[in-house]
């Protein structure tokens, strides 16, 4: 699998991955302050992934949404298979990493196919349908990362899918209301069911109570196993990428422990981490990286299973040098570490003085 370097990439494709970067840039502060820990060959990469899956999700689920989105992209996907992507700078940059990288197209197109069931009002029933709704968004997502920093290892993969799902439920667990003033739900209907509650009433109306509270704890906690699975996935990763993929792990789960210390109100408000939490978490993740063992071989979840056999199994790592990705954190925990300072110490002059 060949790295980037200036000669390999024109001048028009060097402009698609720049693109993709600013696309990351203002999409997710989360998976951009970690992908900044990747060395740039694979930092490029998923840029370019990033770009093609947030483009699909807002062709189906943004401001400008078309009725044929989903056969849209479906057509995207095959000429970017075909190697005659369309004039979309992400499209472009898709294509080129999934030329490089022989990436199976079993793994975007489950990504599509879970954005056509939302686009088709899929309606999570029980757990097993919010694992394989999660397995499709977020668990192909793991896997393509993996592929991307060289590794086709199947116990590895079965982690960053385990990874993946576990982000989607730390989102779905922060946006309860947000999702119900949309007209959704994810939380499954059977758990509705289990307190004598009707989810149709409390879509028409949603309220914060034990009950959902309830549900919710009971999501992170899902969560939070799938992401103590993980661990031993990061192990398996090229040295310089534990970092950055450490740093994803422990920033999302964040999340769900910010829900926690609101009371597992997230229908009143939304959970955000903080900037100050998160180049924390930076710094713990760069230092313990690299201390994490590999587990025992356990399989992948029932929904992820697919996505596994997908990819041809390798036992072959991609080589980056180590300091390519550690310097980088250190320098980029400093400079993040600095300006927030900086930014504090200018808030604190700003307010008024007390009178003694």
């Amino acid at each position: 699998m060949a790295r980037h370097s200036a000669e390999a990439i024109s001048p028009t494709l060097r402009r698609d991955y720049d693109a993709c970067r600013e696309l990351i840039r203002g999409g997710s502060r989360s998976f951009h302050m970690a992908s900044l820990l990747l060395p740039m060959a694979v930092r490029l990469d998923a840029c370019a992934l990033y770009a093609f899956c947030r483009l699909s999700d807002d062709a189906v689920d943004g401001p400008d949404a078309r009725a044929d989105a989903i056969e849209r992209l479906q057509t995207r996907l095959d000429r970017i298979y075909e190697g005659r992507p369309e004039a979309i700078p992400a499209d472009r940059a898709f294509a080129d990493v999934v030329r490089r990288h022989q990436l199976p197209k079993a793994l975007p197109a489950a990504l599509l196919e879970g954005l056509a069931w939302d686009a088709a009002g899929f309606s999570v029933e029980t757990e097993a349908d919010l694992h394989a709704y999660a397995a499709r968004v977020a668990g192909a997502v793991g896997a393509m990362m993996t592929v991307l920093m060289g590794v086709r290892d199947h116990d590895v993969l079965a982690r960053a899918t385990d990874l993946g799902v576990a982000m989607q439920l730390s989102n779905i667990a922060r946006d309860v209301g947000e999702d119900a003033r949309n007209g959704r739900l994810y939380l499954p209907r059977a758990w509705f069911a289990e307190r004598g509650l009707c989810p149709e009433a409390w879509l028409a109306s949603p309220r914060f109570d034990h009950n959902i509270a309830a549900m919710v704890e009971r999501l992170i906690s899902e969560a939070d196993v799938l992401y103590r699975r993980s661990a031993g996935g990061v192990a398996g990763l090229p040295l310089a990428c534990r970092p950055a993929i450490h740093a994803a792990r422990l920033i999302y789960r964040e999340i769900g422990e910010e829900v926690r210390r609101r009371g597992h109100d997230s229908v009143s408000s939304r959970a955000v981490v903080s900037g100050w939490r998160k180049v924390a978490l930076l710094r713990k993740a760069t230092m313990s990286a690299f201390s994490i063992g590999r587990d025992r071989p356990m399989p992948a979840l029932e929904a992820t299973r697919y996505l596994v056999d997908a990819v041809p199994a390798e036992r072959t790592l991609r080589g980056f040098g180590l300091n390519e990705g550690v310097g980088r954190a250190i320098d980029i925990i400093g400079r993040m570490y600095e300006r927030d300072r900086v930014r504090a110490a200018m808030a604190r002059s700003n307010q008024p003085r007390r009178a003694n």
